[in-house]
């Protein structure tokens, strides 16, 4: 059992640092809004610090989960940040969805001061988060890695290592890719079928088994046909890491026509209020 520290408590945070109690890790966390964090000490019996560099302080693994990469780099590396009192040999494991850009610069500062890096964003949602069966992808040194990848699996039905510093960011770029279009795709796929006056539910239920079927279509189909988008991955955090996605297609020189074409479709769900909205909420568009 392992010594460690969790930044971060938001919708995604709160049950992974939830998860890493409840598997015998001794665990201090930090929030920006001190009552949350105090809520959760409260929730696990864990315990709380004012900063992230209280938090940190000593720790065997720091694990963080906040908003972009602003806040990454307070935490890391500003006035309080986690790397002005983590012990030599400590690792940092990131679980933000940021760039890879800062991934690279935060495993170069951390690895000045004898400290391990791995960047290490997330998939599966808040349902994947609550039940511990979030999909980690992984970059960073190998030995880094296996050395955090056990403490991980309390959250992580799958803990991968994709490659070197950046790389678990750019695999979960490659993740958001596949998700906008996939859920364009449905969206137009329900809407023609409510245009065509059959029954979705059933239509659904049959391709489901098929060809189409995937993860979109299985846990979003039905909420989708219901106009149902009270829940899930707001729309807002979507565009941040559809940014991130063109920003570093931009430097790497891919052609990203359909995700640049998604990415502006959300844009309308945000300018009719949406988002807050789930993903899903794309079929909004063409009703």
């Amino acid at each position: 059992m392992a010594d460690v520290a969790f930044l971060g408590l938001g919708v995604m945070g709160y049950p992974m640092a939830g998860h890493l109690a409840k598997n015998g890790h001794t665990v201090t966390v930090y929030n920006r809004t001190a009552s949350k964090a105090e809520k959760w000490a409260a929730d696990y019996e864990g315990r709380t610090a004012d900063t992230p560099a209280a938090a940190a302080s000593g720790k065997e693994i720091v694990f963080c989960c906040v908003g972009n990469d602003d806040d990454l780099r307070e935490v890391v590396l500003g006035e309080n940040g986690a790397l002005s009192t983590m012990k030599e040999g400590s690792v940092f494991v990131d679980h933000t969805t940021a760039s890879a850009e800062v991934a690279r610069e935060l495993y170069a500062a951390a690895k000045e001061k004898g400290i391990a890096f791995v960047d290490a964003p997330v998939s599966g949602g808040e349902s994947g988060a609550v039940n511990g069966v979030l999909t980690v992808m992984c970059g960073g040194d190998e030995p880094d890695f296996e050395r955090a990848r056990p403490v991980m699996e309390s959250y992580g039905r799958s803990v991968r290592r994709v490659g070197e510093a950046g790389s678990g960011q750019l695999a979960k770029m490659v993740n958001q890719i596949c998700i906008g279009g996939l859920v364009q795709a449905l969206s137009e796929g329900i809407h023609f079928a409510q245009k065509a006056e059959i029954d979705v539910g059933i239509v659904l239920d049959i391709i489901t088994k098929g060809a189409a079927g995937s993860w979109q279509m299985e846990n979003r189909g039905a909420t989708m046909n219901e106009g149902k988008f009270d829940f899930g991955f707001a729309v807002d955090l979507m565009r941040k890491d559809l940014d991130i996605c063109l920003t570093e297609a931009r430097r790497n020189g891919a052609s990203l026509p359909v995700t640049a074409l998604v990415d502006q479709f959300y844009a309308d769900i945000q300018k009719d209020g949406g988002g807050r909205w789930d993903t899903s909420s794309l079929i909004k568009r063409l009703k």
